[in-house]
């Protein structure tokens, strides 16, 4: 639809009280010859008597950028040279230079919503009459084709069925953000292929994010792609092993995230899809595919992407993010690489140090429990076995030296044959005692239901500089 150049515009619907109220004041106009176009966005026959252009399509109203109907616009030349929205009589007036217009009318009334920035409207319009400014190769799917099993045809799943990208849901994911979209966010293993933060909105629609979980799959995949983290080797290990991903600060209870009940499993939106969207990430931008890169043995559910949100609302516990020189009060992620999840138990250990002897028992066991300095580990304390630690007075740095500290074993105990085992360290360890974890590679958070003396360990995979470490990000806009 080619916009009008010149003359007094007007956007009206039926379906808006002030627009039928209006109506007398612009067959006024129209048949004066000072009204030059009216566009209709539900009605072509609406006002009744006017020569009437159809914009059920809101072609017009998209390229008049109408917020409110009625509006009613100055053209010159191509350029609005000034607006009157809802109804206003001086305003009106005004702009038409009449002074005797709507005498009869109230003074004002507001108008109603556009068609055209109903929710999810905008997002087709730019679609489809606008510069959507998309680089991604599209797909068409015709008839009798199905959308979600074309994409599960052409390798683009994690085995379940995942969102059609369409071009205005992408756009829509795109407004989470402010970065632009074509802006790089890094390369992902492990083909090592830029993402660009387009790329990314693309899987995080897959994955069932709403665009305010956006900005969170931006900090998990900029944490997952640092060197540190060695995403190339979670890819390409034997072992089970793919990115967790913690949430710290406002941004949790912004987008409705869980810390409580069942806060591992399912049913809650953010958990479930902002850690599916790392994974989709890796398998549709990097191309780590399950039997290609991806060569773990028996793997676990978690691979599919596990996200989680850290229980805050305790003040006496420092966050992990704050644990990890995030400034408090400040919307982070950590990534830890982490195998599947077991649940530990003890429902007797009412003193501190018993409770950290106990955990630090079921800790010993990580990979294997003769193995040190090996392996890294995600301790998620439940609420009531933080209570315990609590009520003795300890922070959570406390926790961290007393679980590490228990984990210490001699090194005869240690080595390959010691206990009958064959498995162990080698024979160089036998002399000296000997912590499970080397430095930061046992990671504590607090998450969980508040009934339940349990807790839940994630093993890691290797730790230090021939493995991964940690990585956390700060969430920005």
């Amino acid at each position: 639809m080619a916009l009008p150049t010149d003359g007094l515009v007007l956007v009206v619907k039926r379906d808006c009280p002030t627009c039928e109220l209006i109506a007398p004041v612009a067959k006024t106009l129209q048949d004066s010859n000072r009204l030059s176009h009216v566009l209709s966005q539900d009605d072509p026959s609406f006002p009744d008597g006017l020569d009437v252009i159809d914009d059920r399509e809101l072609e017009g109203s998209f390229g008049l950028d109408i917020e409110i109907v009625p509006t009613l616009i100055r053209r010159e030349s191509g350029t609005e040279t000034a607006r009157a929205i809802g109804w206003h009589r001086g305003e009106w007036q005004t702009l038409t230079g009449d002074d005797s217009l709507g005498l009869d009318l109230p003074e004002q009334q507001p108008g109603c919503g556009s068609l055209s920035v109903a929710p999810g409207m905008n997002e087709e319009l730019r679609v489809r009459f606008g510069d959507a400014g998309l680089k991604s190769r599209t797909v068409s799917v015709g008839y009798p084709d199905d959308e979600i099993e074309q994409m599960f045809d052409r390798g683009w799943t994690d085995g379940l069925p995942v969102v059609p990208p369409t071009p205005a849901r992408v756009l829509r994911m795109l407004d989470g953000t402010t970065r632009p979209a074509d802006d790089i966010i890094g390369n992902v293993p492990p083909s090592l292929t830029a993402c660009s933060i387009e790329k990314a909105a693309v899987n995080a629609v897959m994955a069932g994010c709403r665009p305010e979980y956006f900005p969170v799959v931006i900090a998990a995949l900029e944490a997952a792609i640092e060197p540190n983290f060695s995403w190339y080797g979670l890819l390409s290990t034997t072992m089970g092993v793919g990115p967790v991903v913690v949430v710290n600060g406002p941004v949790t209870k912004r987008i409705g995230m869980n810390w409580g009940m069942n806060v591992l499993g399912h049913g809650n939106r953010a958990n479930s899809t902002i850690g599916r969207a790392l994974q989709l990430i890796s398998s549709n931008v990097g191309g780590a595919k399950p039997g290609g890169i991806d060569r773990s043995t028996l793997g676990h559910p978690g691979k599919r992407g596990v996200c989680f949100a850290e229980d805050e609302t305790d003040e006496t516990w420092e966050s992990l993010a704050t644990s990890r020189g995030i400034a408090p009060d400040t919307s982070a992620v950590t990534v830890f690489a982490g195998c599947g999840a077991s649940v530990f138990m003890d429902q007797i250990s009412k003193d501190a140090g018993s409770l950290a002897k106990s955990l630090a028992s079921g800790l010993r066991g990580v990979g294997h429990p003769k193995h040190v300095q090996s392996y890294g580990a995600m301790l998620v304390l439940s609420p009531e076995h933080w209570q315990v630690f609590k009520r003795a007075g300890w922070s959570r740095s406390n926790v961290h030296e007393a679980i590490h500290d228990a984990s210490i074993r001699p090194g005869e105990e240690l080595v390959h044959g010691a206990g009958g085992i064959t498995e162990g360290m080698p024979l160089q360890f036998a002399d000296g005692d000997h912590a499970k974890f080397a430095d930061d590679a046992l990671v504590i958070t607090q998450a969980g239901g508040h009934a339940g003396l349990m807790s839940v360990i994630i093993p890691g995979w290797d730790a230090g500089s021939t493995g991964t470490i940690p990585i956390t990000k700060e969430i920005k806009s």
